[in-house]
């Protein structure tokens, strides 16, 4: 298989597991154990963790054969298809949402029958639980749509979740593309993508999840109704789409384009 789209699907994959994660909150208050679901996101992201320990090989495979080769032009190409692939993962995490919470409250409520997560997560490979996921199948309803308001929701930790999930798309990738730009220098470059992930890590660990946690907190509590949460998740998971469909192409060069100075910075100060 082209190993284009063995990363695209891993990339996906990963984007996918990652973007579900926040259905755990709105399931976390149905079945008014917030704590569990909110433990439940490690588990949820071993998808994303697999997927990325096979695909950073075959990343780090396509980069070393672009300077081989000197294909960079073609190697940014394939990078911007795979941050589309990042889209697509997001989109369809967007759209099986409905989908996601049901699953998930169900694994919530048998996790208090049977508190162990290896038996949880082993019983989805069951033959006789796939007849139970098929039917769990949902899409958003407009009924749904329409109840949503961002009436009394803060709407800042929205917007910068826009910008952390675009950044968080680009950071590996454009550290690798500034690699390609100055390949003598490509571990340099590498390890200078904590930049750009840096500035993502940052923005969501002071901004967007306290002030998503708060609103599900008070949720929880009965000051506020369930369709902010609902609310706040739909949103989440929209930014993320937006991010990756839109602000991910457009920064992508500029970012491979600054870890190059910055690798070059570096460089200069072991050549003095």
């Amino acid at each position: 298989m082209n190993p284009l789209i063995v990363v695209c699907i891993f990339t996906a994959l990963i984007h996918f597991a990652e973007a579900s994660a926040s259905c755990l909150r709105l399931a976390g208050i149905r079945t008014k154990h917030v704590a569990t679901s909110l433990s439940f996101v490690n588990a949820s992201l071993l998808v994303s963790r697999m997927s990325n320990m096979f695909q950073a090989p075959i990343l780090g495979g396509m980069v070393d054969t672009a300077i081989l080769r000197g294909s960079v032009d073609l190697l940014a190409a394939n990078f911007r298809y795979i941050i589309f692939a990042a889209f697509v993962g997001n989109l369809i995490a967007l759209i099986l949402a409905p989908t996601s919470i049901h699953i998930f409250t169900k694994a919530i409520e048998r996790f208090q029958v049977r508190p162990s997560v290896p038996r949880l997560i082993a019983s989805l490979v069951l033959p006789r639980n796939f007849i139970p996921l098929i039917k769990s199948f949902r899409l958003p309803r407009l009924s749904s749509l329409k109840e949503l308001s961002l009436q009394g929701i803060p709407k800042t930790f929205l917007v910068l979740n826009i910008f952390v999930a675009s950044i968080y798309t680009i950071g590996v990738l454009a550290s690798m593309m500034a690699g390609a730009l100055v390949p003598a220098y490509r571990v340099t470059a590498v390890q200078l993508s904590a930049i750009v992930n840096g500035i993502a890590t940052i923005l969501f660990t002071l901004m967007v999840d306290p002030g998503a946690a708060h609103i599900t907190d008070q949720v929880a509590q009965g000051k506020r109704p369930e369709k902010d949460v609902r609310t706040v998740v739909f949103y989440l998971l929209a930014g993320r789409v937006v991010g990756t469909l839109i602000l991910s192409q457009l920064l992508f060069w500029p970012s491979a384009h600054y870890i190059k100075t910055v690798t070059l910075m570096v460089k200069g100060l072991f050549l003095q």
